[in-house]
């Protein structure tokens, strides 16, 4: 989620979290290990298990109660930058999806059972959808009793807004998975000013034949259509309430909480929305009577008020980051506070992208001897080490099915440290001279500033002199995403938005997906692994695995427009008031659905 995307959040899709240490375990006293037990690759395996389609009765409200659960008082939320955004349309970043959770409701969303199994559930719809015409045609009937926070009834014409609103300029940074499948690649000429101007899709594309019925049709079968539906950049726009770019500060809530304050790069209040129903909604909670976020705590600062656990730390969960590595051993080390954590094995493979309309990193002898010569360990031991992540073979995540363990064409599990002769050696026969200027953009996080230094230090090492631009965490992949962006390389994470290599393979790297705020950042452009992505989508799911495998080994091997650098886990820590903590699959982040404060 899709950057970090998010999945979204099976984003796609973008996860910002921070770093900076090494873990070598530790105890209460500091005298003995302590027992490592973080997420490992089989661990990821249980996470890429198919999704189901749930029926009427699965997305009948409401949610199924959590054990132990009590009313009121409110939740601290600790974050260190502002969000992305909070229009839904533009989300497509972790945070946001986050957030979305709390405040937005789409035609479909995920439902989690407690062992982290996901089925996609009717969220405003009956159901998750019911598909004809081999699945070409998908129909979806309204619940009733859905409205926005100022009480307006929604209906099919706020879905066909929300969906039509995509092709407008307006939106540059969200999903566009449903717009492609309903207009083609180049959909924004379908309808280029959206529905602002009084024009529509066509019903031949987009039916509304009643307040409560929607029908997409398709030129080919879309089986994915229910989990791209759950993505938060289709959540609900209600039509009445649209304010177009203003929207991403004060959008309308259909959630179980609304926005009662918001200070841009400071702090954001959600309080109750009286308006949602929850025998509408099978998937959320209103437990607690609100959530104060605070935008400006760094991650070390965040660790260390939760280790502590006192006054208002109690009460407060980390929001995206995770456990600051340097502080990691003290968590993982005292038995009391490591209960306090929730663990996962995330789905972003991070990496370092290659601008490829730069002239600089044009010549692929450049790219390999700049992805032989990345220290991938040190990339993790920044990054919280064996809890932080995995050393990368290539760019499929192990929650992926049909992940390739073997996969280290740059022999990275060899060579975790980089192989400086074989970049040296390439760049000698590229012509690369001593001294030769490369820009690098990095995210203002501990996370990325600690990655700027290694990429920064191992790259020097072979001649290069890296100059290293700063970027707000909130607009990061806003400006990497620009067509004409001024770097030649970035750190970029990437992860699936449903459990399908087709959420990583088309948006990031199908040549016809080049435009300003999509994902390609990269600018690949390859006529065979554009045609292997073509044929993928139409084969049967067994077939299609070994074309995406297929896609894979040619974009990593023959093309290399990122370097796979480690594979990200997820660590987090909450106050010892806090009921109903758990890893979320479908987030990859603590489960925000499900809380509740044991002492209101």
């Amino acid at each position: 989620m899709k950057p970090i995307r998010n999945r979204t959040a099976r984003a796609a899709a973008v996860a910002l979290v921070a770093g900076s240490l090494a873990l070598a375990g530790c105890s209460d006293n500091g005298k003995s290990n302590a027992k490592d037990n973080s997420k490992s690759q089989e661990d990821a395996a249980e996470q890429s298990k198919p999704v189901a389609y749930g029926d009427a009765a699965a997305s009948t409200g409401p949610a199924e109660e959590v054990k132990g659960a009590k009313s009121g008082g409110v939740i601290n939320v600790y974050a260190q930058s502002d969000m992305t955004h909070l229009d839904p349309g533009q989300i497509y970043v972790s945070d946001a999806g986050q957030i979305a959770n709390l405040l937005h409701r789409g035609l479909t969303n995920y439902q989690e059972d407690d062992k982290g199994n996901l089925t996609v559930v009717g969220d405003i719809a009956t159901d998750s959808g019911k598909s004809s015409d081999g699945g070409k045609t998908w129909t979806y009937t309204l619940k009733d009793g859905i409205k926005d926070e100022d009480g307006n009834a929604i209906t099919s014409a706020d879905v066909r807004h929300t969906i039509e609103r995509q092709y407008s300029k307006v939106i540059f940074d969200g999903p566009t998975y449903i717009q492609s499948w309903l207009s083609g690649s180049d959909y924004r000429k379908a309808l280029p000013d959206g529905p602002y101007k009084g024009k529509h899709l066509p019903d031949s594309v987009l039916e509304t034949p009643d307040d409560k019925t929607v029908v997409f049709h398709f030129d080919k079968p879309r089986p994915d259509l229910p989990q791209a539906l759950a993505m938060a950049g289709y959540a609900i726009v209600p039509e009445k309430q649209d304010t177009k770019e203003k929207y991403d500060k004060a959008p309308a809530a259909l959630g179980p909480y609304k926005i009662s304050d918001y200070k841009a790069g400071k702090s954001l209040t959600l309080v109750k929305n009286d308006q949602w129903d929850p025998k509408t909604d099978s998937v959320r909670h209103q437990y607690v009577d609100g959530y104060n976020f605070t935008t400006t705590i760094k991650q070390a600062s965040q660790t260390k008020r939760l280790i502590a656990d006192q006054g208002d730390a109690k009460n407060a969960i980390q929001f995206t980051d995770s456990v600051d590595p340097a502080q990691m051993a003290t968590v993982i080390g005292n038995a009391e506070t490591k209960k306090r954590t929730i663990q996962g094995y995330q789905p972003y493979v991070w990496q370092l992208t290659f601008n490829l309309s730069s002239d600089a990193v044009k010549d692929k002898k450049i790219r390999d001897a700049i992805t032989y010569a990345i220290p991938s360990q040190a990339m993790v031991q920044a990054d919280g080490g064996r809890y932080g992540g995995e050393i990368a073979g290539g760019l499929m995540a192990p929650t992926l099915p049909g992940y390739d363990k073997a996969y280290d064409p740059f022999g990275k599990l060899k060579k975790p440290n980089g192989d400086l002769d074989k970049a040296k050696e390439l760049l000698k026969e590229a012509g690369v001279k001593e001294g030769t200027k490369l820009s690098y953009a990095y995210s203002n996080t501990p996370r990325g500033q600690a990655q700027q230094v290694i990429i920064k230090d191992a790259l020097a090492k072979i001649g290069f002199d890296v100059q290293a631009k700063e970027i707000d965490r909130a607009s990061f992949y806003e400006q990497i995403g620009k067509l004409k962006n001024p770097y030649d390389i970035y750190m970029t994470g990437w992860g699936q938005d449903w459990s399908s290599p087709s959420t990583v393979i088309t948006p990031v790297y199908d040549g016809s997906l080049i435009a300003d705020g999509g994902s390609n950042y990269s600018h690949i452009k390859d006529a065979k692994v554009d045609a292997l992505i073509q044929k993928a989508l139409t084969e049967e799911p067994e077939a299609a695995a070994k074309t995406w495998e297929e896609a894979h080994h040619r974009i990593v091997e023959e093309i290399n427009p990122a370097a796979p650098v480690y594979y990200s886990k997820q660590i987090q820590l909450f106050g010892s008031n806090i009921g109903g903590a758990r890893y979320s699959t479908e987030s990859s982040y603590i489960d925000i659905n499900d809380l509740f404060l044991k002492q209101p």
